[in-house]
């Protein structure tokens, strides 16, 4: 697996549910998350919940095209990657996609490799911006590449701490709702209370003991 890949959230919006799977089965253990939509309309509202680093996007799909999908991300979100996947290369699709900022068309069928090499190729364009968020006593946190860092030295998390840590500083100076980390971390709305509470445990042992502020009942925030 890709260092670069693994630490990214990719939105991966398809009608045909053969193609999702597929595709899904495929590269999902690449990334840090790897989220499906159906049409541009789910599509856009899962890029709203989950801000993903990189979206992947049909042109052709019902409801909302993939093309009117990606002009309104563009208007939330100018510098995020949107790589256009479709059967068509007629030139006035692919001026379309051109003018509102596409930033790689692909033709179908998927070709996976070529997908991934894509991918990484943009992955170190992100990772090589940085960012660098000051969380104080000496903690920083790389919201580009999800990296934690400690005095200058990167600490080691597992997939879902970084995600963990990811939506507290997304949500920096507020706490983060318990039900919100469940759906965020777990995508599972069933993990217990005391789950979340010995996971948190860990977490702080790698960091420090004050590094993550709760309120019992309520959810947790980093302690600037």
């Amino acid at each position: 697996m890709s260092n670069n890949l693994s630490s990214l959230t990719i939105l991966f919006v398809e009608d045909e549910n053969s193609i999702r799977t597929a595709l899904s089965r495929a590269i999902s253990d690449e990334f840090a998350k790897f989220i499906v939509a159906k049409d541009g309309s789910e599509g856009l509202k899962k890029f709203k919940k989950y801000k993903p680093d990189i979206v992947i996007t049909d042109i052709m799909m019902p409801i909302v095209d993939g093309l009117e999908m990606s002009r309104d991300i563009k208007k939330i979100s100018r510098d995020t990657p949107i790589i256009i996947l479709s059967a068509f290369d007629e030139k006035d699709r692919l001026m379309s996609a051109i003018n509102i900022g596409i930033d790689k068309y692909l033709m179908k069928p998927i070709d996976t490799d070529e997908l991934l090499s894509t991918l990484e190729h943009i992955s170190k364009d992100i990772l090589s911006l940085g960012d660098l968020i000051d969380l104080g006593s000496g903690y920083a946190f790389d919201k580009i590449a999800r990296v934690l860092i400690k005095d200058d030295k990167t600490i080691t998390l597992t997939k879902k701490e970084l995600l963990f840590i990811s939506i507290l500083v997304k949500n920096i100076g507020a706490y983060v709702l318990h039900e919100e980390l469940k759906k965020y971390v777990w995508t599972n709305k069933n993990v217990s209370d005391a789950a979340i509470r010995t996971f948190v445990k860990r977490v702080r042992e790698k960091t420090s003991k004050n590094f993550i502020k709760n309120v019992p009942g309520l959810g947790y925030k980093i302690n600037l």
